[in-house]
C-alpha cells in the first residue's frame, strides 16, 4: 500500500516513466468505490459531483489526480490553517545568532577566506557537492508568463538567468579542476526544480540552449509537489468538473520533491556530501559557492545559511536569529520597533541577518527528510481562487479572499538542528545578492537594477585587477562573462587596459 501512495504521488508530481501517449483509461469498479469511500469519509466527496458526466479522460485523470491526496491529511492541515492555535501568552526569547554559529566576510581575515575557499575547491574536485536551484516561480510580476529564470535582465550579452548561473558552474568547476591539478573538470550536478506551470518551458528553453554549454547528464529537472486550495469552509475547491484546484506548495516543497523526484537517490549515487540551494531571481548568486560550502563543511553544519546585513532598522526583510535557543526566522512584522532599532556593543544593529534563502545541506541531514519531512508547519494564503460550483457546475470568480492555499517554507527546517550544526555567513550585498522581483519602473528589485548589480561588480572586478574603465555618456558598467571570471580571479590579463564602458568582457566555454 505504501508503495501505491508513493507511486500516487510520483504520478501528481510527473515524475515517474509512465507513457503519458498511452491511451487513458477508466478505474476499475472497486478502485473507484475505494477512492469515493475515502473522500467521502474526509466529507469531502464534493470532488466525485461530475464524475458520472465525465468522458474517459476526464474520469481518468480526476481519479489519477485524487489519489495522490490524502483526504484526510488535507482536513488536518485545513483545520489548522483555519483555525490555528492561539499564541502562547509567552513572548518568545529572541537572540542574535550565537557567535560560535556565525561568522562574516565584511569582517574575516583574507587569510580564513582564503582557506575556506580552497576547502570548498577541493571537495568540488571530489565530485562531493551538488546544487538546487528553486525555479518554480514565473514572471508575472515581470511581465512575463515564462519561467522567471528565461528571463533577459538586458545585459549586453542578453544572457537570460538561467545562463547566468549555468555558466558560473561550468567556471567553478574548471576552478576545482586546476586547484586539484587534475587532467579533467569535476562535475557539479545541477537540480532545478520547477513547478507545473513551468517544468515543460524549462525543458524546453534548456534544450533550445543546449544545456548552456553543461552536460545534459548532469542538469536534473524536476517539480514540486502541489497542494489542493481549500475554501473558507475546509472544502477542496475544483477548477473544474474533472480537475482540483491547487497551488504549489511553496519552496519548502523542496524537501518532499528530493525524495519524490529521486533526486536524492541520483545525488547518492553520485557520492554526492554537499548541497547549495538558492533562488533563480538572483542575479548575482555564486552558485557552489567555494566559501561557503568550505565554510559550512569545515564547521560540520548540517545547515548553513547566506545573510546579508539589514541596510535600516525598518527595511522589512525576514531575519536569522536564535529563538526560544533554536536557529530561526522571524519576519519583519514579529520583532518590535525596539528590538528593530537596537544596537550592539559595535553601534552595529542587533538584529540584522537579513535572510537571502541560500543555503547549505549536509547530505546526511537530507538523507533523514523521512523523519522531520513531515513535522513542517504549512502557511496560509489567503487568496482569490476561481472555482467551479459543485452544485450548478458553474465557474465563480470571486470578489474577494473566498480560500487559503497552503505552502511550506524552506528555512522552516531551521528549528530542526541543534545551534551546533547550524552555520550562518554573512556575506556582501552588493557581490552576492540583487533579487529580481518587480517589473522596470518599481522603485527597487527590477531588471535594471540586477543588471546595475552586475555591471557595477564587473567594473570593479576590472578595477582590481589593474584596469581603466571609462565611460561614455549615460551607460556604464562592464558586464564580465562568468566564463571568464567567477569571483574577480582571473582577470589580471587586462592589467593597464582601459575598458570603454559598457562593455562586455566574454568567451566560449571550452578551454
Amino acid at each position: 500500500m505504501a508503495a501505491n501512495m508513493v507511486n500516487n504521488l510520483l504520478e501528481k508530481l510527473h515524475l515517474t516513466s509512465k507513457d503519458h501517449g498511452a491511451p487513458a483509461q477508466e478505474p476499475n469498479e472497486e478502485e473507484l468505490k475505494a477512492l469515493r469511500q475515502k473522500y467521502e469519509n474526509a466529507n469531502q466527496e464534493h470532488v466525485f459531483a461530475f464524475y458520472d458526466d465525465l468522458d474517459t479522460d476526464g474520469k481518468s485523470a480526476l481519479f489519477e489526480q485524487l489519489s495522490g491526496f490524502d483526504p484526510d491529511r488535507i482536513n488536518v492541515l485545513a483545520d489548522k490553517a483555519l483555525h490555528p492555535p492561539k499564541d502562547s501568552d509567552q513572548a518568545p526569547a529572541i537572540n542574535p545568532l550565537p557567535e560560535s554559529a556565525a561568522a562574516s566576510l565584511l569582517e574575516t581575515t583574507d587569510e580564513q577566506k582564503d582557506k575556506w575557499y580552497k576547502e570548498g575547491l577541493g571537495l568540488i574536485a571530489q565530485n562531493k557537492v551538488a546544487v538546487v536551484l528553486m525555479a518554480g516561480g514565473q514572471g508575472t510580476r515581470l511581465g512575463s508568463s515564462d519561467p522567471k529564470g528565461c528571463f533577459d535582465i538586458g545585459l549586453p550579452s542578453h544572457k537570460s538567468l538561467f545562463q547566468v548561473q549555468a555558466e558560473r558552474i561550468w567556471k567553478v568547476q574548471q576552478l576545482a579542476k586546476h586547484h586539484a591539478s587534475a587532467s579533467t573538470a569535476p562535475v557539479v550536478p545541477w537540480y532545478v526544480m520547477t513547478s507545473g506551470p513551468t517544468r515543460a518551458p524549462t525543458e524546453k528553453f534548456f534544450q533550445e540552449h543546449n544545456y548552456f554549454g553543461l552536460d545534459k547528464a548532469n542538469v536534473v529537472i524536476f517539480e514540486q509537489g502541489v497542494l489542493p486550495c481549500i475554501s473558507n469552509e475546509g472544502k477542496i475547491l475544483m477548477e473544474s468538473k474533472s480537475k482540483v484546484a491547487v497551488a504549489p506548495d511553496g519552496n519548502g516543497g523542496i524537501y518532499q520533491a528530493l525524495v519524490l523526484s529521486e533526486a536524492r537517490t541520483d545525488m547518492r549515487k553520485r557520492g554526492i556530501e554537499h548541497v547549495h540551494a538558492y533562488c533563480v531571481d538572483n542575479c548575482l548568486v555564486k552558485v557552489a559557492d567555494p566559501v561557503f560550502i568550505g565554510f559550512s563543511a569545515t564547521k560540520g553544519a548540517d545547515i548553513g545559511t547566506k545573510v546579508v546585513r539589514k541596510r535600516a532598522a525598518n527595511e522589512p526583510v525576514g531575519l536569522i536569529v536564535e529563538k526560544n535557543g533554536k536557529p530561526d526566522v522571524v519576519e519583519y512584522s514579529e520583532i518590535d520597533q525596539e528590538m528593530a532599532e537596537a544596537k550592539d556593543t559595535g553601534d552595529r544593529l542587533k538584529f540584522r541577518a537579513a535572510n537571502i534563502v541560500n543555503h547549505y545541506y549536509s547530505f546526511g541531514f537530507l538523507e533523514a527528510i523521512e523523519e522531520w519531512g513531515h513535522k513542517l508547519p504549512h502557511h496560509v494564503a489567503k487568496k482569490k481562487i476561481p472555482f467551479m460550483d459543485t452544485q450548478t457546475g458553474e465557474t465563480v470568480k470571486p470578489e474577494k479572499p473566498n480560500g487559503i492555499k497552503l505552502e511550506q517554507f524552506v528555512f522552516d527546517v531551521f528549528p530542526f538542528v541543534p545551534m551546533e550544526k547550524f552555520a550562518c555567513l554573512e556575506v556582501d550585498r552588493k557581490e552576492e545578492f540583487s533579487p529580481l522581483k518587480n517589473a522596470r519602473g518599481s522603485a527597487e528589485d527590477n531588471p535594471d537594477t540586477s543588471k546595475a548589480d552586475i555591471m557595477d561588480q564587473g567594473t570593479r572586478w576590472l578595477q582590481a585587477a589593474g584596469a581603466t574603465v571609462v565611460s561614455e555618456g549615460t551607460a556604464n558598467g562592464v558586464e564580465v562573462s562568468p566564463l571568464i571570471s567567477y569571483g574577480g580571479e582571473g582577470l589580471c590579463y587586462l592589467k593597464g587596459r582601459e575598458i570603454k564602458a559598457p562593455a562586455v568582457i566574454e568567451k566560449s566555454p571550452q578551454e
